[in-house]
Formats: C-alpha cells, sequence, structure tokens
C-alpha cells in the first residue's frame, strides 16, 4: 500500500498473468483456493435453477400459448406476474418458514447434513438434493416467471406462420405440430434470453446463498464485502465474469444446434 495507484495495478495484472489472484487475509489462504473451494456449490446451484426455471417455465408457456384465453391461461399468467413481482429474499424467508419450521420437510440452512458422507456416495447425494431443493426452488422461481411470458409469445408468434398452416393442412396432428413445429422455432429466444440471464443468475444466488447460508461464491462475496477484503472481492468479480463469458459461449453454441441456419448466414 505503499506505492501509487499505477504500481498497484500494474502488480496486480503482473501477477494475474501468473493466475495468481493475491492472499486473502482474513481467510489465510490464497484467493484461487478459496475461489476453487466455494465455485462448485455455486455452480451447483446456478444449473439446477436454471434448468428447473427453464423446464417448467417452457412447459407452462406451452400449456399456456396452446389453450390461449381459457382458464389455465389466466391461472399461469397470474402465477408468472406474481413469481415476477416477488422479491427473491421474500421468498426464501417464506419457504423456510413453511416447508423446514411448519412441515419440517427440507433443511432451512446448509449444503450437508454433518456427518453423511460417512454413509456412503448415495446417501450423500440424496442428502444434498434435499439441501438444493429449498434454494434451488426460491432461486429458478423468479426466471421461471420470465421462462413462461417467453415461451408463450413465441409460440403465438410461430402458430401464426405459413409453415404451421402448411404442416396443419397435410393432416398432422395438433399435438406435433405444437412440439415438433412449433416449439422448437420458439425456443430460440428461450436458449437467448438464457445467455442473457446468466450475469444476474449470479447476483441472485448471493441473497439465496446469503437466505439458506449455502457455501458458494455468492455467501463468499457477502462476507468478503462485510470484512474489506479486497483481494478476494476482486478474485471473485473476476472469476464470476470469466464463468458468464463461458457460459455465454455454450449458449451461443447451443443456439447453433438448434437453428442450423446461424452457421449457414455467418459462413
Amino acid at each position: 500500500l505503499d506505492q501509487s495507484g499505477w504500481v498497484i495495478f500494474g502488480n496486480y495484472l503482473k501477477n494475474l498473468a501468473q493466475f495468481d489472484l493475491g492472499f486473502s487475509f482474513r481467510h489465510g489462504m490464497p484467493v484461487a483456493d478459496l475461489i476453487l473451494e466455494r465455485v462448485g456449490p455455486t455452480l451447483l446451484l446456478m444449473l439446477a435453477s436454471i434448468v428447473m426455471a427453464a423446464l417448467l417455465g417452457v412447459i407452462l408457456g406451452v400449456i399456456s400459448a396452446r389453450w390461449r384465453g381459457s382458464w389455465a391461461d389466466e391461472s399461469i399468467s397470474t402465477f408468472s406476474t406474481i413469481g415476477f413481482a416477488t422479491p427473491v429474499f421474500w421468498v426464501g424467508l417464506m419457504l423456510i418458514v413453511l416447508f423446514s419450521v411448519h412441515l419440517r420437510w427440507f433443511p432451512a440452512s446448509g449444503m450437508l447434513t454433518i456427518g453423511v458422507t460417512q454413509d456412503g456416495f448415495w446417501s450423500t447425494m440424496a442428502d444434498l438434493l434435499w439441501h438444493l431443493t429449498l434454494p434451488a426452488l426460491t432461486l429458478s422461481l423468479f426466471y421461471l416467471s420470465i421462462y413462461v411470458r417467453i415461451t408463450r409469445a413465441a409460440m403465438l408468434e410461430v402458430y401464426g406462420l405459413d409453415f404451421v398452416r402448411t404442416a396443419r393442412a397435410k393432416g398432422l396432428s395438433e399435438l406435433r405440430v405444437s412440439v415438433r413445429h412449433v416449439l422448437r422455432n420458439a425456443l430460440l429466444p428461450v436458449v437467448t434470453i438464457t445467455g442473457l440471464q446468466l450475469g444476474s443468475l449470479l447476483g441472485g444466488s448471493i441473497v439465496v446463498e446469503t437466505v439458506y447460508s449455502w457455501p458458494g461464491l455468492g455467501r463468499l462475496a457477502f462476507d468478503a464485502v462485510f470484512q474489506r477484503d479486497v483481494n478476494l472481492l476482486l478474485g471473485i468479480f473476476l472469476f464470476s465474469s470469466l464463468l458468464v463469458v463461458v457460459m455465454n459461449l455454450l449458449v451461443d453454441l447451443l443456439y447453433a444446434v438448434l437453428d442450423p441456419r446461424v452457421i449457414g448466414r455467418n459462413s
């Protein structure tokens, strides 16, 4: 700290080139080791939340678009509006009160029960899923509402295109038209929005990991702010940025698989 800002910044970039993220004096260990310890739980929570939100959101969006104007459409639209407007931390607290305090179906915090690893692999996995359910459900509720809206709007737009009318004129069943022709084309904006949501999903995990005491990067970043652990906070921000870039690259590759015309237009 006795050097100028430019010298400190230059030394930091020099250390980054050697994959050295610095030392956390609060935890007494290198920042890279701390991040590697916590990245697994965060990735598990993010992937579980995004898969849950995407699957349920697409299914509900398809139902809403297929029976537009029905009671199912109105119910799903109301549910998605409420889920979109409800704060994530409030949902987490309410789920803890309901399912942990009153019903006692799920644990209120933590990632694993103490000593469960001694019972074998499958017992550990079952306990992990048991602890993961409420945090993943909390984090996915907001994004599920977005997927419902996007899927419904995309399905209704594709239903009005000429190739859908041609498929119906050929005598194809409504189920086959909806799944094979309409849904596949409607999934393109869903995949696109997934890449855009990864950054906000990582930010939302900070709140969820704090509420449920989930030992991930979000909880680590939250503690680093209050402990003024600058090296650790910078390392988490850098790693999170790289993680979002990699995830968006994977989304782009998936987009090319769903729509081969993307490769044809770029070549």
